[in-house]
C-alpha cells in the first residue's frame, strides 16, 4: 500500500522556528501569569501594534505587482486594522477595555475553525480537533464574560493559559511540519 500525507500545512525545512515561536509562547504564558498586572497593559499595547502591522502587510499586497484576485478586501482590511491599531497604541485606556473582546473573538473563531477542521478533516486523529475547538471555544466565551464584568486579573489569567496552550500546540505542530526522509 502506497503511503499518503495528511498534513494539509504541508512541510518545511523551517519547522524548527515554529517550534522556538511555541517554546517562547509557553514561556511568555508562565511570565504573564507571574506578573499579570504589567502583562496586561503589555498584552494590549503589543496587539495594537500588531493590527499596525498587520494592516501595513495587507495594503502591499493590495497595492503590489502580483495583487491578490480580491484585493479590495485586501485593502479595507488593511484600512480598517491599521485605524484600530492606532486607536489601541493612542490610548492604553481603550486598548484595554477593548483587549478582551478582541481575544474572545479570535478564540471562537478559532474553535469554530477546528471543529469544521476536525469533521471535514479524515484524520487518524480527527478527535483532538474536537476537542481543540472545544477548549477555544470555552477560552473565548471565558474572555467574554472577564471582558464583561472588567476583570483584569481573570483576563491576564486567561491570557496566560491561551498562551500556554497555544505555544504546547504550535510546539507540537511544529513536528508535523518538518520534511520526513522516506525510505526507499
Amino acid at each position: 500500500m502506497k503511503a499518503f500525507n495528511l498534513n494539509y500545512l504541508g512541510t518545511t525545512r523551517a519547522w524548527w522556528v515554529v517550534l522556538v515561536v511555541g517554546i517562547l509562547m509557553v514561556l511568555s504564558g508562565f511570565a504573564y501569569w507571574f506578573w499579570p498586572e504589567a502583562g496586561y497593559a503589555i498584552a494590549s499595547q503589543i496587539f495594537g501594534w500588531l493590527l499596525i502591522l498587520a494592516g501595513i502587510v495587507q495594503l502591499c499586497v493590495a497595492s503590489g505587482p502580483n495583487h491578490a484576485r480580491a484585493w479590495g478586501w485586501w485593502l479595507a482590511g488593511g484600512v480598517i486594522n491599521m485605524f484600530i491599531g492606532f486607536m489601541l497604541v493612542r490610548s492604553i485606556v481603550l486598548s484595554e477595555a477593548v483587549f478582551p473582546y478582541f481575544l474572545a473573538f479570535v478564540f471562537v473563531f478559532w474553535g469554530i475553525e477546528a471543529l469544521i477542521n476536525a469533521c471535514y478533516r479524515g484524520t487518524k486523529y480527527w478527535w483532538l480537533g474536537i476537542i481543540n475547538g472545544i477548549l477555544m471555544l470555552l477560552i473565548g466565551f471565558f474572555f467574554l464574560e472577564a471582558g464583561w464584568v472588567s476583570d483584569m486579573m481573570m483576563v491576564s489569567f486567561l491570557t496566560s493559559i491561551a498562551f500556554i496552550y497555544w505555544g504546547f500546540t504550535l510546539a507540537i505542530g511544529a513536528y508535523d511540519i518538518r520534511p520526513v526522509e522516506q525510505k526507499k
